[in-house]
């Protein structure tokens, strides 16, 4: 992917490069970089394993009551080109999402994150899967980037039995290993990730929760609750606001007093990030876990990111705002293109193999598709109801029910009260 005589020398942009990636993908350049690729030896190593360490624009963080995140820090090529197959996959999952839901495979609520996958794949990058994630409806990405496969994914969102939740729980409510939701009342996940929180302090783990929600649920008086005990208790919890401009159809200025949701936590510190670019988004989350984990309580993030589409696939998203500002943000923000560009300019990649990996993220998702589509739903048996009440094994004798005939048995596998 890197010519062995790029893999010992500086890859820093020059200007006229920099100038290149501002008119290519937009007004974020996304950073330069200085690549190390000598092991100790002084032999060449692969691509993956060379070190490189990233310069952050200025305007990537802004911080309340604590000093931001360094706009330097070290990676590898190797991460940079997964975090970039990541984002394509979310990408081209939620494409096939809106797809099949057009064709009526896929009902009910379905909320779509297209251009917002750097937040999920920036977090997921910066943690441990000892770490636990915690957002409100709009999931997707973050359940495949916990550990769910695209078709688990699919197969939940048209009621399919090889789904997360077994096809019972629908778009809104995915769930995987340290991932808890998808969660459909606007705001309720956030007390949830705070308990999550305490949960890692009661248990002395070196871990910490990440809560997300949104602009729209940020005047949620649970969320001010939520920071309150958290700062009471010094909880390990980042309280994460993804404020991609809309609350459902209302414009953030319309519906806050401030828009400044990093500074909302008062008595918290706070950091608003550049939500569409993939990097900053990772180095800020790096420093909140190490925050949250040294002692030091709670952290409230901003992530200024941008929905292409509307709130759901209900809301078609062009009556409260223009297709030009849409199109602006594309084409100015993209998180995907920007780091596409980043990969080309320091040469990462070739604009050949980032074709390459575009390719073969689309067959991926078509072939996790058809997996999907191909899969039974639930069978018509009482029994899947009662199947997710209790993990497996704690089970109690019976679980009453409405009235006397609806207790039912777990051991018999049946109605208590019932022939």
């Amino acid at each position: 992917m890197l010519s062995a005589a790029m893999h010992a020398h500086r890859a820093v942009l020059p200007a006229s490069r920099g100038v290149s990636l501002l008119s290519r993908a937009g007004s974020r350049c996304l950073a330069t970089a200085t690549a190390t690729g000598t092991g100790a030896s002084g032999a060449s190593t692969s691509a993956s394993d060379d070190a490189i360490t990233i310069t952050l624009p200025d305007h990537s963080f802004e911080g309340y009551l604590v000093e931001p995140p360094s706009l330097e820090f070290h990676t590898t090529k190797g991460q940079l080109l997964q975090m970039y197959k990541d984002m394509v996959i979310i990408r081209r999952m939620e494409m096939a999402c809106d797809a099949l839901y057009k064709a009526k495979k896929i009902r009910g609520f379905c909320h779509l994150s297209v251009g917002q996958e750097a937040i999920a794949v920036g977090i997921e990058n910066a943690i441990t899967k000892l770490d636990s994630v915690i957002t409100s409806y709009r999931c997707h990405g973050f359940t495949y980037m916990r550990g769910a496969t695209v078709k688990a994914v699919l197969a939940e969102l048209m009621g399919r039995r090889a789904g997360v939740s077994h096809g019972k729980g629908g778009s809104m409510h995915l769930y995987a290993p340290g991932f808890y939701g998808g969660n459909g009342i606007v705001g309720a996940q956030v007390p949830l990730g705070a308990g999550l929180a305490f949960a890692h302090q009661y248990k002395n783990e070196d871990a910490c929760s990440f809560t997300l929600y949104g602009d729209g649920a940020s005047n949620q008086g649970q969320v001010f609750e939520s920071f309150n005990m958290a700062k009471l208790f010094n909880l390990p919890v980042v309280f994460c606001c993804e404020n991609n401009k809309y609350g459902m159809g209302t414009a953030a200025s319309r519906s806050s007093a401030t828009t400044e949701y990093f500074k909302r936590g008062q008595y918290i510190p706070g950091i608003k990030v550049d939500g569409m670019n993939v990097l900053s988004i990772y180095q800020a989350s790096k420093f909140a876990k190490d925050w949250c984990v040294s002692g030091k309580g709670p952290l409230v993030l901003e992530y200024e990111t941008y929905r292409y589409g509307g709130h759901s696939m209900s809301d078609p998203g062009t009556t409260y705002r223009t297709r030009e500002e849409i199109q602006n943000m594309r084409s100015k923000s993209d998180p995907i293109a920007g780091l596409k560009m980043h990969l080309i300019d320091l040469g990462i990649a070739t604009e050949a193999e980032v074709k390459a990996y575009d390719k073969q993220a689309r067959k991926h998702v078509d072939e996790q598709v058809e997996l999907a589509d191909a899969c039974a739903p639930p069978e018509a048996k009482l029994s899947i109801l009662f199947e997710d009440v209790y993990v497996k094994g704690t089970e109690t004798p019976t679980l009453r029910g409405r009235i006397s005939e609806d207790t039912w048995d777990f051991k018999k596998g049946g109605f208590a009260n019932r022939d």
